[in-house]
């Protein structure tokens, strides 16, 4: 049952910091876990492939199918993070994705041949479905804990931990890897997220009227903002307004092109690097960390610039700024990148280009946090669909292409969706719906 409001005469003293932020701690810690399990698969694929017998096109099935188990739920879970409330939402599939992540170490020790592909297939579907709601619920989360003033900067910085996390999952898995085996590598990386999980469950609420340690003064700081939280009423006929939204449609349209760049740097870099490039798979390794490294970084610096952005010149223009100016200029790096003769030189310039796409995260998600407001959570889900749809767009394409050693291709391809997202901008007015 879900706890009403708590009355300011039974308030706490304020607290430093405030509950709002260490809500947002955990929303950080969620998102880093997130991708270092995602990662896992494709580390551990070292040792598991010639342990397990499988191909490199299993493995790549293995990473096909958590894709599309994760695009499938952005909505369904948005959705259902609405109705039970982002508390007891991310217990369950938190749970879940502990659960699937450990299936693939232990599946081996029960299973062989199609059996344990199937069972190592299926358990990458429901850890993918289970990580599909968590950014759609943050954006609920963040509409209800923070003023609209600064989710350019929560959104922004969440993203940082996205890069941290892929950076992070392949020295991790590596080192444990070489200390024990690919089996206990997942097992240890499986277990701590339920130390967050349990955390979680006991000290979040859904609003911070709900939560008994947020002072008088900190609601008071939130103002009347409050009131805004996610609607668990939502209904069928508000699900399809949704779908038909202009705003929505051409920001998921966008924000799709985007991410055939975001898809094409972060899972196909370090291919790149050793095939085109002809690094040896040593400096390969380092240096594809380099790019996630940047792309951390640019998400952060982007929700900063967004919000002083969005403070002097409004929400309409001050959200558009950046994504003008930084996604052509991200296609144009791709180009760069590809003609450059200096092997180091195009390892920085696609940095400098993941660094540019990134920094559209905190301008894409507050955009719609302002178009859905109350059904943030469904309107985050149908944005990151088709964000993640464009990795699915992109894997074939750039895969064939890659099968052909025409990288150039893969990246002018890139180059044109990257002004196709910056066109789409032109077109936001993201206070349209909320106005309305």
């Amino acid at each position: 049952m879900t706890p009403g409001p708590i009355p300011l005469s039974q308030r706490p003293p304020p607290t430093r910091p405030r509950i709002r932020w260490r809500i947002y701690l955990f929303l950080f810690g969620f998102g880093m876990i997130a991708y270092i399990q995602a990662r896992s698969i494709t580390v551990a694929g070292v040792q598991m492939m010639p342990q397990l017998g499988l191909t490199a096109a299993q493995l790549g099935w293995l990473e096909t199918a958590f894709l599309v188990g994760y695009t499938g739920l952005q909505f369904p879970g948005g959705v259902i993070g609405q109705r039970l409330g982002a508390r007891a939402t991310f217990v369950l599939i938190g749970i879940v994705a502990v659960l699937a992540t450990l299936a693939t170490p232990l599946a081996p020790w029960f299973l062989t041949g199609g059996a344990l592909f199937a069972a190592l297939l299926t358990a990458q579907l429901v850890l993918g479905a289970s990580q599909g709601p968590i950014f759609p619920v943050s954006a609920g989360v963040f509409e209800a804990w923070f003023t609209p003033d600064k989710w350019p900067l929560v959104q922004g910085v969440q993203s940082c931990a996205l890069g941290l996390g892929a950076a992070l999952a392949p020295p991790l898995i590596t080192q444990l890897m070489a200390a024990y085996d690919w089996q206990r590598a997942l097992l240890w990386i499986a277990l701590p997220p339920l130390a967050v999980i349990l955390w979680w469950g006991l000290y979040a609420r859904n609003t911070p009227e709900q939560h008994p340690k947020v002072s008088a003064e900190e609601l008071a700081e939130l103002g009347g903002h409050v009131r805004a939280e996610p609607d668990g009423r939502i209904s069928g006929s508000r699900i399809a307004a949704l779908f038909a939204d202009p705003q929505v449609l051409i920001l998921t349209g966008s924000y799709l092109c985007m991410n055939y760049v975001y898809y094409l740097i972060a899972n196909w870099c370090f291919l790149y690097l050793v095939q085109e490039r002809h690094f040896t798979m040593l400096e390969g390794g380092v240096l594809a960390a380099i790019p996630p490294l940047a792309a951390a970084a640019g998400a952060g610096v982007g929700g900063q610039l967004t919000m002083m952005l969005v403070r002097r010149r409004g929400v309409r223009r001050g959200l558009r700024v950046l994504p003008l100016i930084s996604l052509p200029a991200a296609g144009l790096l791709q180009f760069v990148a590809v003609d450059a003769t200096n092997a180091y030189v195009a390892v920085g310039v696609l940095a400098l280009c993941f660094f540019c796409v990134e920094v559209n995260e905190g301008p894409y998600w507050t955009a719609i946090m302002h178009t859905g407001r109350a059904d943030t959570m469904a309107a985050a889900g149908i944005l990151n669909t088709g964000g993640n749809l464009g990795g699915i767009v992109g894997t074939p394409i750039v895969g064939y292409l890659a099968g052909r050693h025409d990288w150039t291709a893969a990246f002018l391809i890139g180059t044109a969706f990257a002004f196709a997202s910056a066109a789409g901008w032109l077109l936001v007015d993201p206070e349209r719906r909320a106005a309305g």
